[in-house]
Formats: C-alpha cells, structure tokens, sequence
C-alpha cells in the first residue's frame, strides 16, 4: 500500500479512537495537535492500527515515531488492508 492509502486509512481509527471526527492528518501530525492524545490513548491508537492492518510495531518503533507520516510509512510498507 502507499503511504498515502496508509494516511487513508489511519484516519478513521483516529477519529474513532479519539472520538472526534474533526481530526485531519498531515504527516507533521503530532500527540500535541491532538487532543486528548496522551499515553493510554496512544496504547489504544497502536492496538487499534495493529488490529487493523494486522501487524504488530516493535517497541523502538512505537518509542521513536515522532510524527503520524512516520506512522504512515510503517503502515504503508508492513499494514496489509
């Protein structure tokens, strides 16, 4: 998949995790422009993305992303839709 059917797809499980469909993802996207993005949504967000697109995110992975683009791209190269 490309990075932009990633970003596609990412959107509605942000909207649902955080219960706010207003939510537009850019790849600068940060837990600061969120809100309510704190570290037990994030555990919820990850959850949801890796039962999404069956694939699971290694620890230094989840650690070191510090954008949803980055999110996008381990989706796009590893999610299965």
């Amino acid at each position: 998949m490309t990075k932009q059917e990633a970003m596609q797809a990412l959107t509605p499980i942000f909207h649902d995790v955080f219960d706010d469909d207003s939510i537009v993802l850019t790849d600068e996207t940060t837990a600061a422009d969120v809100e309510g993005w704190d570290s037990v949504e994030h555990f919820n967000l990850i959850s949801e993305i890796e039962s999404r697109f069956k694939m699971r995110f290694s620890m230094s992975e989840v650690s070191g992303m510090k954008n949803v683009g980055e999110l996008a791209e381990i989706v796009a190269e590893r999610g299965k839709l």
